[in-house]
């Protein structure tokens, strides 16, 4: 068995099924948010935080310019100096001088203090991945969740859904929207922040929804609208679409993501290469990426979709086919394990998890499928509609590789391994569901991480919810 195709399921039927539920989470104006938890005298009122500025100085560029500096021109990465023009500082306002600046026309500049944003960060993080099986942290302030095992495109409300309380194309309420609004609540409660929070069936589809309803906004695309939902849309909200793409655009006649969807691919090729062919498929609503973290993984899996089934038979061979796939790529990629484990989803969305760490790294195909049906074999009698396989615990280091028959000492051969159960997410096991963690499994990824500004996605500087990166300024 190679591995190569799985049953009930091709080796892209994850990051293409249109069941996928994909939240982009993009805090609003954060670091003026930070600042306004710390002082909330400041809500309501123009904030510009600057990078390089120092009180009272006109030296250093916006980081962020909250919703209420931005009606006054002021935007991220503007000098400072162009700043004070348009909004000058509140400080120096004066009631009783003519020739001072209006109090009602001013605003408050505060220089960046990345610590404390950083501190607020974590407790955002927090909540995201408490919320969501992957999450994949693009910046300080943004993130992608793959929330499918938590949730569905099911109507909530039973035969008669209640309509859609979120923007964008969804009309009757659906889980998918409910759990959205739940995160989005718990980041405001937990960390003190708003968040924008966009759904859709792919990662580009619900990044132009964040960004559709700010600040606190909350959009939902459901599966078979993203097309429909992109295409009056300007093409500067596409993701990876910044001013110089959008004028290149503009001069093919090219001015809404309606008109990306309808071009020739091969055409925009010639002027972008293959971002061209990735913005005309992203405009149609076409985006297979699957959310991963970044940097090496630290574990791989595969999983595979099934009609709900109790069918022993079928079980085992679907975890052997991908027991065997999940061992090929680790072989592949020239990392060992030492924790194999399998996840089971039982209807309507119980996720279970099981693992058993092993007393060293190995890179043996046949152990994994071995102890993948082991593990299974706690659900032969329960009805999935998932199933998957992980190794953890990844070594990608050329050290010694122990074998079945090289554990010495109290670690031998004939010991059986330990459960891995109620082990802390992210050290490398992961917990059994049944340990009360409902399921939570923060690092179990498909595909290899891919850098956000990969030649298939790059991102304009201006590609940002009015805020500049702190890197852009290094």
């Amino acid at each position: 068995m190679d591995g190569g195709t799985l049953p009930g399921a091709d080796a892209d039927a994850d990051a293409s099924d249109p069941d996928r539920v994909i939240c982009h989470v993009d805090m609003d104006c954060f670091y003026a948010s930070c600042e306004r938890l710390r002082e909330p005298d400041l809500r309501g009122e123009p904030v510009v935080i600057g990078m390089g500025y120092e009180p009272g100085e006109t030296i250093g560029a916006v980081a962020t310019a909250s919703y209420e500096a931005r009606a006054f021109g002021v935007e991220s990465a503007m000098p400072i100096s162009e700043a004070l023009e348009r909004l000058p500082r509140h400080a120096d306002a004066d009631h009783g001088d003519p020739d001072a600046p209006d109090p009602a026309e001013t605003g408050r500049y505060l220089p960046v203090d990345l610590a404390f944003y950083e501190e607020v960060a974590a407790d955002v993080k927090a909540v995201l991945h408490d919320c969501a099986d992957v999450v994949r942290e693009v910046s300080i302030d943004e993130a992608y969740l793959d929330v499918t095992d938590r949730t569905a495109w099911d109507a909530a409300g039973g035969d008669e859904p209640e309509p859609s309380a979120a923007a964008g194309p969804s009309e009757a309420r659906t889980l998918a929207e409910g759990y959205a609004r739940h995160v989005g609540e718990r980041i405001e409660r937990e960390a003190g922040v708003p968040a924008s929070v966009g759904v859709a069936p792919n990662m580009s589809a619900a990044k132009v929804a964040s960004d559709a309803d700010k600040p606190d906004g909350l959009v939902v695309v459901p599966p078979g609208s993203v097309e429909t939902f992109l295409a009056p849309l300007p093409t500067a909200a596409l993701h990876g679409v910044g001013p110089v793409t959008e004028r290149a655009l503009a001069e093919r006649r090219i001015e809404t993501a309606g008109d990306v969807a309808a071009a020739d691919p091969e055409a925009l090729a010639e002027e972008f290469g293959d971002r061209g062919r990735a913005l005309v498929r992203r405009a149609r609503g076409e985006d297979d990426r699957e959310v991963t973290p970044r940097g090496l993984p630290k574990s791989l899996s595969r999983e595979s979709s099934l009609p709900r089934t109790a069918d022993e038979e079928r079980k085992r061979e679907t975890v052997s086919a991908l027991a065997a796939d999940v061992a090929r790529r680790a072989r592949e990629r020239g990392c060992l394990y030492r924790t194999i484990g399998i996840k089971a989803v039982e209807p309507p969305f119980d996720v279970n998890t099981r693992a058993r760490s092993l007393p060293g790294p190995v890179d043996d195909p046949d152990l994994v499928e071995e102890v993948a049906l082991e593990l299974l074999g706690e659900f032969d009698d329960e009805a999935v509609r998932k199933l998957g396989v992980r190794v953890s615990n990844l070594d990608f280091t050329e050290g010694d590789q122990a074998t079945l028959g090289g554990f010495g000492g109290d670690g031998g051969a004939g010991r059986e391994p330990d459960r891995g159960a109620d082990r802390r997410p992210g050290s490398g096991d992961f917990r059994d569901a049944s340990g009360g963690d409902g399921g939570k499994l923060t690092d179990w990824i498909g595909e290899d991480p891919r850098d956000e500004g990969g030649a298939d996605d790059r991102v304009e500087p201006s590609d940002r919810d009015g805020q500049a990166s702190l890197d852009d300024w290094a």
